[in-house]
């Protein structure tokens, strides 16, 4: 049949693994995934037998705005969870800077419009996938007195945002 599932069974019921082909028919199905990536994807799921790239595709979106709104509320311990030690400690230096000065951030997520697999690698026992996402955002930054002094609270902004997920193949997490 025409199902995206990819392991089928044969008649006897045992499990039969889709060919390389097959794979990557299934894959390029999936929007986000295109043809330049594959080499990557193969490397990954070949590491890890478990990993689909719908689901980390639905799950770097949902991370994505995690992370965007933890910065703007400036919850520190949400960012701790989600980003490597040294883009959270740059994103926390941005939080602490703007405490300092008494702003504060409304942040309004709008939606992703687009989300794209731009490289797919296996670094050793590391996957690294990085994401191309578009997305609409209404932000507007205020001063302790209520002054807008960056963004503007009635107006969607277009954003484009490169963005590196990085997972030890091992890792269940």
């Amino acid at each position: 049949g025409s199902s995206d599932n990819v392991r089928n069974t044969s008649a006897d019921g045992a499990m039969i693994e889709p060919s390389a082909d097959d794979r990557r028919a299934i894959w390029l199905r999936i929007p986000g995934v295109e043809q330049h990536v594959l080499p990557g994807i193969e490397a990954i799921a070949s590491a890890d037998r478990s990993f689909d790239p719908k689901e980390f595709i639905e799950g770097a979106k949902a991370a994505y705005e995690m992370i965007i709104m933890s910065f703007a509320a400036g919850n520190r311990a949400a960012l701790r969870d989600l980003l490597a030690k040294d883009v959270y400690e740059s994103f926390v230096a941005a939080i602490a800077d703007r405490e300092s000065r008494g702003d504060t951030v409304d942040t309004t997520f709008v939606s992703i419009d687009r989300a794209v697999i731009d490289d797919a690698q296996l670094r050793g026992g590391t996957a690294q996938m990085t994401m191309r996402f578009q997305s609409k955002l209404i932000t507007a930054t205020r001063s302790s007195d209520g002054r807008i002094v960056d963004g503007n609270p009635d107006k969607v902004v277009d954003m484009i945002d490169v963005w590196t997920f990085a997972r030890e193949t091992s890792s269940r997490d």
